[in-house]
């Protein structure tokens, strides 16, 4: 298994910045992506931004120019720093994993891909 634990969110005005980050643990072999997803009250959840563990990004279109996703793969953290938050930026984020985890199993030593998540921290921007 894999736990991901976000923290970092909270309430802020518009313009304003947070910097959410996600510590990854448990028995993992590699993590060949992490990112984040957000969800509003009423709404799908969405893909905000992906980060492989060779560097490569991806942003939605309604973040592009304003939020950056870095990674630390010595410790496992991803990081989402938001700049500029619009009030439609306002939901629960989460973090997610594709990770393939250490088992006695598999021939290998490892199974998975596998998709994993975070418990999701609040981000309320006010007008």
């Amino acid at each position: 298994q894999v736990q991901l634990v976000e923290s970092g969110g909270g309430l802020v005005q518009a313009g304003g910045s947070l910097r959410l980050s996600c510590a990854a643990s448990g028995s993992i072999f590699s993590i060949p992506v992490m990112g984040w997803y957000r969800q509003a009250p009423g709404n799908k959840r969405e893909l905000v931004t992906t980060i492989t563990s060779g560097g490569s990004m991806n942003y939605a279109d309604s973040v592009k120019g304003r939020f950056t996703i870095s990674r630390d793969n010595a410790k496992n953290t991803v990081y989402l720093q938001m700049n500029s938050l619009k009030p439609e930026d306002t939901a629960v984020y989460y973090c997610s994993a594709r990770a393939y985890i250490v088992t006695t199993g598999t021939e290998t030593g490892f199974s998975g891909p596998h998709d994993y998540w975070g418990q999701g921290t609040q981000v309320t921007v006010s007008s």
